[in-house]
């Protein structure tokens, strides 16, 4: 199976501690809920925070060109240190 049998699109990931992917931030009690990503690209290796729907964040160690196939809402800047990241979607 190939990146591209999963995922037909893509938008570059901005780090940051509060807001998603979409522009939106994070909120347990609100009606709409960010549309999580399906998977991450990781570009340059090192640490990923993702942050699940949930708003729980979770540490991951990338190495470059990987794909990491989590469920994420956005990727925090504090403790972050790869690059070049694409958050991965169906459409």
């Amino acid at each position: 199976m190939t990146v591209n049998s999963i995922y037909n699109s893509g938008v570059a990931v901005t780090k940051s501690d509060t807001v998603n992917y979409d522009g939106t931030t994070y909120s347990a009690t609100a009606a709409a809920k960010p549309r999580p990503a399906l998977g991450l690209y990781v570009g340059g290796a090192g640490i990923v925070v993702a942050v699940f729907e949930d708003g729980t964040a979770v540490n991951f160690t990338a190495i470059a060109g990987q794909v990491l196939p989590l469920k994420t809402i956005r990727v925090n800047s504090t403790t972050t240190t790869a690059t070049l990241m694409v958050a991965l979607y169906q459409v």
